[in-house]
């Protein structure tokens, strides 16, 4: 009766000319977070943190304005950025009542692998730019929280350090190079070293516009050439994995490349082989049909295309033509463990972030990014708990709807 009586005058008030008087957004304000305006918080510590986006704020206050503007960027107009956000406000939530979701398990298996979560770390090249210790402090934070972790190829920091700071093997994300000869030496020294996947990243084989980054840079009045160097090949030399290959800038170009160049990857060498860069059921298709070990839907957080559509978009497509013969990764946009829920619910096996654990990184080092990660942890199985899912395998499509 309370219920109702409430619903009767909320309808009184709509139809009263009283309305005219107040904004319809205030009149709801105990219902809506629209009219609150909250003060900017900067947490202290990681403790403080209630949500990945208190590592965000940090960040951006401390990071040079030009990297931040290197990780904040997308393409364009930022469309695709923008999209992979909005991608998750059209799936909702089902949840499913009278489950024991009293003992809650991350454990799950990607290519053969045991992994005590789906939430893997993606690659981030250059992370010196965002904590002194970059790629080291990311893999100590991997080791602490059991996390699968994927190594740029243009990490700041070598693969032989980085998996001996994380303690085990990472998975080697690899950039093609028109230069053969560079592409078999990194190769083969991330298999020498103990990666046993390579993670090929398909979407960036052509130039594009980075506009929210060169805003931001011209911004920034800081003489970085001490670190940059000048000229167009000049950041290749703080790359360890291109240490004596001679490599140049151009040997980037890759738009002739053709589903050939993963048959050279499979002649070379014995690690499982990943494509990351797919969003369309066509290419997920002719990823099975080349040998791929697995699929990873991904737009490169924004960054690799205007496209305008969201990576969960894309991964509704790629689960129905993989359907289940390889593992589907997915990435770009994640910040939430409703968002990993929901992933995992369209069919994902495994969830990367990257830009929300660099916040992490750039706020406090290994600390910031171990925080993360056992946050979204704790967030995905509390998602979980709610959904009445008490496994990896028990969620599935009856925990969503559009």
């Amino acid at each position: 009766m309370e219920a109702l009586a409430r619903r009767q005058f909320l309808q009184f008030l709509a139809a009263s000319p009283l309305l005219g008087l107040t904004e319809a957004g205030r009149l709801f304000a105990e219902e809506t977070l629209d009219s609150i305006d909250l003060p900017e918080h900067l947490i202290k510590s990681p403790a403080d943190a209630l949500d990945v986006f208190d590592f965000h704020n940090v960040a951006k206050q401390v990071l040079p304005t030009s990297h931040y503007g290197y990780l904040a960027t997308g393409t364009d107009g930022n469309e695709t950025l923008a999209a992979n956000r909005e991608a998750f406000e059209r799936v909702y939530l089902r949840p499913m009542r009278m489950v024991d979701t009293s003992n809650v398990s991350l454990d799950t298996t990607l290519l053969n692998q045991s992994i005590g979560s789906p939430i893997l770390m993606a690659p981030v090249g250059s992370q010196k730019a965002f904590h002194a210790e970059g790629e080291l402090a990311s893999a100590r934070a991997a080791r602490a929280k059991g996390t699968l972790q994927m190594l740029s190829n243009v990490s700041t920091h070598s693969i032989e350090d980085v998996i001996d700071a994380r303690g085990e093997p990472v998975w080697f994300q690899f950039y093609p190079t028109n230069k053969w000869s560079t592409a078999k030496t990194m190769l083969l020294r991330a298999e020498d070293a103990g990666a046993e996947v390579v993670v090929l990243t398909v979407d960036l084989n052509v130039e594009n516009k980075r506009v929210l980054l060169g805003q931001f840079s011209r911004a920034d009045d800081r003489d970085c050439s001490a670190c940059h160097g000048a000229g167009p090949d000049a950041w290749i030399a703080s790359k360890p994995m291109y240490s004596g290959t001679g490599s140049k800038s151009a040997d980037w170009d890759m738009s002739g490349m053709t589903w050939d160049y993963l048959r050279q990857i499979r002649e070379t060498t014995s690690m499982k082989i990943v494509l990351k860069g797919i969003v369309t059921a066509e290419d997920a298709a002719s990823c099975v049909k080349h040998g791929a070990d697995a699929v990873y839907v991904s737009n490169h957080g924004g960054r690799a295309e205007a496209s305008g559509r969201g990576s969960l978009d894309s991964l509704a497509e790629v689960v129905a033509e993989i359907d289940g013969r390889v593992p589907v990764i997915v990435d770009s946009g994640f910040r939430r463990g409703t968002d990993i829920f929901k992933a995992l619910a369209m069919g994902a096996n495994a969830v990367s972030i990257g830009r929300a654990y660099i916040w992490g990184l750039a706020a406090f080092g290994q600390p910031g990014v171990e925080k993360v990660l056992e946050m979204l942890n704790a967030e995905l199985a509390m998602v979980m708990g709610q959904m009445g899912a008490r496994t990896i395998s028990d969620i599935g499509s009856q925990h969503i709807g559009r």
